[in-house]
């Protein structure tokens, strides 16, 4: 009875330290992400109103952050690979701070509104290039002081980390800015940045192997269909995350901003409740369940007809959308040897910008011609299109593995 109690106290303890590490690492995914929250919601009113620039060149200073990514993103997985995480981490850090540090002087050039405007634009690039790298770096950190047996729940937390930092660093940024202007913003945005830095320089590093990488395309080419699913099961979260609000007024609704706030809390919990299901189950299932709960979500939005409607799908949707991104990232890393994993998550979550990057042109050509409703309509075509590409990725590692295993009896 004895041993089995320590045994059990043995196998918590590991449970525990495999969190902590898991927690500490995110943590500076978290930092980063909370800057990129503090700025989301007061940048367009800040370009639009203070500095006159209208409502194009506002929205121009969103999407230019969601570039740099796209841009970096790949570059930052070899980083990861070959400099290592930790370096990675700190150079996105790094960044962050130069980003908060050009918001700063750009709220201070206020009254040279194009000087002010390139400063902005300056801001959310490295912005941008910040996100990339440690948003991947932070996974690939995390993946090797824990190990590749716990990518799903590095992926999962990394993403509650991501998305909790937006949902807080928005209110706060609106806040900040109502009290104390937006040139705080760029200041607070700083010291987050800062004050991250030191405990990232203190974290151990994990090892960098030594052996012959593959070539990058070739690790491309092995990840790109599960890239091509995420990008698939990413158009509906677009879709809500660009056109709820629109939807909402086209029918007359209030508190479209609730549905938003709905689908990230239901989005957020799944990942607490079910990112170990991963492991268990395995990522090909939980993405093909996952997806399917997904596109009921947006069939739901599709034909909502009330503002409850609307937010039951919205929740639903969420509910599905939650796992996607670790489930196929989980069978995409394996694809890799585990020296080449940072290269694969880079290539990967391309997808998810791309996909993003698209929504808003595509969904506003579809909700021109057939309403806002339609949007969602195909949005569930496309989660359902990615639950095929699932099945088929699944059917060929299954067929893979039984090939490696009769020429393992062969010999």
């Amino acid at each position: 009875m004895a041993d089995a109690s320590r045994s059990v106290a043995t196998v918590e303890g590991r449970q525990s330290g495999v969190l902590l590490s898991i927690l500490s690492t995110v943590a500076f995914t978290f930092m980063a992400y909370l800057t990129i929250g503090l700025s989301l919601a007061v940048l367009p009113r800040f370009v639009d109103t203070n500095l006159g620039f209208g409502a194009m060149l506002a929205g121009l200073a969103i999407s230019v952050q969601y570039v740099a990514t796209l841009l970096s993103r790949p570059h930052a997985g070899r980083m990861a690979d070959s400099k290592g995480p930790k370096r990675t981490v700190i150079t996105g850090l790094v960044m962050c701070a130069a980003s908060g540090a050009l918001l700063l002087m750009g709220a201070f050039a206020s009254h040279l509104p194009w000087l002010s405007l390139g400063l902005i634009f300056l801001a959310r690039l490295a912005l941008g290039c910040s996100e990339s790298c440690v948003g991947t770096g932070a996974i690939a950190w995390g993946m090797g002081q824990v190990g590749h047996r716990h990518t799903a729940r590095v992926i999962s937390w990394n993403g509650v980390a991501t998305y909790g930092a937006l949902a807080a660093g928005a209110p706060l940024g609106v806040v900040i800015d109502h009290r104390f202007g937006f040139a705080a913003v760029g200041a607070i945005s700083l010291l987050i940045a800062l004050a991250a830095l030191p405990f990232a320089r203190m974290k151990r590093a994990t090892h960098v192997a030594a052996e012959e990488r593959a070539p990058f395309r070739t690790v491309a080419a092995r990840v790109v269909p599960y890239g091509i699913g995420l990008a698939l099961g990413s158009v509906g979260f677009g879709c809500i995350a660009t056109f709820i609000t629109l939807f909402y007024a086209a029918h007359g609704w209030d508190n479209a901003a609730l549905a938003l706030t709905v689908f990230g809390v239901v989005f957020v919990s799944v990942r607490f409740i079910f990112a170990r299901t991963i492991s268990t189950l395995g990522g090909y299932r939980v993405a093909m369940v996952s997806l399917s709960v997904e596109a009921i979500g947006l069939i739901i939005l599709c034909l909502a007809h009330t503002a409850t409607m609307a937010g039951i799908g919205a929740a639903v949707a969420g509910i599905g959308f939650s796992l996607v991104f670790p489930a196929l990232g989980v069978e995409a890393v394996h694809r890799v040897p585990a020296h080449s994993s940072g290269s694969a998550l880079g290539v990967y979550s391309v997808f998810m910008d791309v996909a993003m990057a698209i929504t808003g042109p595509l969904g506003g050509w579809i909700a021109s011609g057939m309403g806002y409703n339609a949007i969602y309509g195909f949005a569930a075509l496309a989660a359902v299109s990615s639950v095929v590409l699932a099945l088929v990725l699944q059917a060929q590692s299954m067929r893979e593995k039984a090939l490696a295993h009769a020429s393992m009896e062969s010999v």
